[in-house]
């Protein structure tokens, strides 16, 4: 498999299913590939801006895993943070992610 399936909930509750997403890319990467409404990734993946936060579903928190430092201190920077909060810049796509759903945050 080189390809995985993610699906997003963008801020006005629409659900885009993208099927091609390439393993190794960035979540970021691929919404912003894909027009995903609401992720920017304004430092274009650097973890500095904040501008590509989502929330991973809670089915799927083990699998991504929790942020690492750098990231938890630029989610602070962050509104409306949750314990399910990610940046999509951080999460390398992997085939453990297959089906993968996140609620894009709302930029505050």
């Amino acid at each position: 498999m080189s390809e995985i399936k993610i699906i997003f909930i963008e801020t006005d509750g629409t659900e885009k299913i993208v099927e091609n997403a390439k393993l190794g890319a960035t979540m970021m990467d691929v919404a912003r590939a894909n027009g995903i409404d609401g992720i920017l990734g304004d430092c274009g993946g650097g973890c500095a801006c904040a501008t590509c936060h989502v929330y991973v579903d809670p089915a799927w928190q083990a699998v991504v895993g929790n942020p690492d430092e750098i990231e938890e201190m630029t989610l602070d920077m962050a509104g409306e943070v949750q314990a399910n909060s990610r940046l999509s810049c951080q999460l390398v796509l992997n085939s453990e992610m297959d089906g993968i759903k996140v609620t894009v945050a709302p930029l505050v």
